[in-house]
């Protein structure tokens, strides 16, 4: 991956791993964008966004992307854009799984041609493939670390933490099998695959960036 040229890098992730607060400081670090679940799901909510109202948008070039980090503005440090959940409270009723899944992608591919970015979990890694300038990277954890980081996070117990990422694991497992054919666990659709165990999220990005590098 050449970083003199306009990159996308996407951080797939494990919940309790650590994964989404590499992606912040991997973002800080290479100075550029950083867009989460809840950016994208606030695009959606705030432009009432379709794969066909996207299209439609471009047709009458209005620069919605603009207009909504505009919305967001003031400008987070070195640009990073992990949305706070309240800009997006309720998910969309009125359209299908189907539909969602459509604008996403073409949400992520509009983000990216904007610019450089890294792009926290979704469906990015399947997105942008066939990206000429792209990193897939997958960070993981071992069950014990998981559960303890996400009784940490979330002031759970462990057995609701332990159902928690059971659940969570099974919804984006269902998501990815069913809209990209493949498995979110096959090492074979990422990069670079980082187990977190025994490592900082620091020390992890500075192994992203040795690796870059």
């Amino acid at each position: 991956m050449n970083l003199k040229e306009p990159f996308v890098i996407t951080i797939s992730r494990e919940i309790g791993s650590g994964g989404h607060t590499v992606g912040q400081i991997l973002a800080e670090k290479l100075d550029t964008y950083y867009f989460d679940k809840y950016l994208i799901e606030s695009l959606e909510k705030k432009f009432n966004l379709t794969a066909s109202g996207i299209e439609k948008l471009k047709g009458e070039k209005k620069n919605w992307l603009s207009d909504f980090l505009q919305f967001i503005a003031p400008m987070p440090s070195a640009k990073t854009l992990g949305v706070d959940p309240r800009y997006s409270q309720e998910f969309r009723t009125d359209v299908t799984p189907d539909d969602i899944y459509k604008a996403e992608t073409e949400i992520l591919k509009e983000l990216a041609s904007e610019g450089s970015c890294v792009i926290a979990g979704r469906s990015g890694f399947f997105v942008f493939k066939n990206h000429p300038n792209h990193l897939n990277i997958l960070i993981t954890a071992s069950e014990e670390n998981r559960v303890r980081r996400v009784m940490e996070k979330q002031g759970l117990e462990e057995e609701s933490a332990k159902a928690l990422i059971k659940d969570i694991d099974q919804t984006r497992e269902n998501y990815i099998q069913r809209y990209t054919g493949t498995s979110r666990y096959d090492a074979r659709n990422y990069d670079l695959v980082l187990k977190a165990d025994g490592h900082t999220e620091e020390q992890l990005v500075n192994i992203i960036l040795s690796y870059i590098g």
